[in-house]
C-alpha cells in the first residue's frame, strides 16, 4: 500500500537558477514549502510554511499554480510517494534560513543531482518549458 505525502512548494527563479533549501540533518535540497495543517488551503499552507522557513511574506494575490510533481520520497521506502504542488509568487522581505533550514542555495538545472527526486522532476519540467537552460 502506497503512502502519499502532500506538500506545497514555492518556486523562486532568478538568473536561470532556483532558490532551494536544505533542512538540518539532510543532504538533499528541495523547494521551500511543506505540509499543510488540518483545514488549510494550499495558499494558507504555503504562506505559513514560507514565513516559517524563509522569514518572508508571500503576496497571496500573486500566487500562480505551476503544476504538480510526484516521486519517491527521499529517505523513505519505494511505497512512499511525495507530491509537490508548486506555486510562484511575489514576496515581501529578505529571505534567510529559519527554523529547520540549515542552508539556502541557488541551484541550476546542472545541479539537479543535489536535489530531492520530486524537485528534480520540477527542474526537468522547468527546462522543458524553457524557464531553465
Amino acid at each position: 500500500m502506497k503512502t502519499q505525502i502532500d506538500k506545497l512548494a514555492w518556486l523562486y527563479i532568478k538568473d536561470n537558477q532556483v532558490l532551494m533549501a536544505r533542512s538540518k540533518g539532510k543532504e538533499k535540497f528541495y523547494l521551500p514549502g511543506g505540509k499543510r495543517e488540518q483545514g488549510e488551503t494550499d495558499q494558507q499552507a504555503l504562506l505559513r510554511e514560507i514565513k516559517e522557513e524563509l522569514g518572508i511574506i508571500l503576496i497571496e494575490s500573486s500566487l500562480e499554480r505551476i503544476g504538480e510533481f510526484s516521486a519517491q520520497a527521499d529517505g523513505k521506502n519505494s511505497d512512499c510517494i511525495v507530491t509537490l504542488r508548486c506555486y510562484k509568487a511575489d514576496f515581501i522581505g529578505d529571505y534567510r534560513p529559519e527554523s529547520e533550514i540549515a542552508e539556502l542555495a541557488w541551484l541550476d538545472y546542472q545541479s539537479k543531482e543535489k536535489c530531492s527526486l520530486a524537485t528534480q522532476k520540477v527542474l526537468e519540467y522547468l527546462r522543458q518549458q524553457g524557464t531553465l537552460e
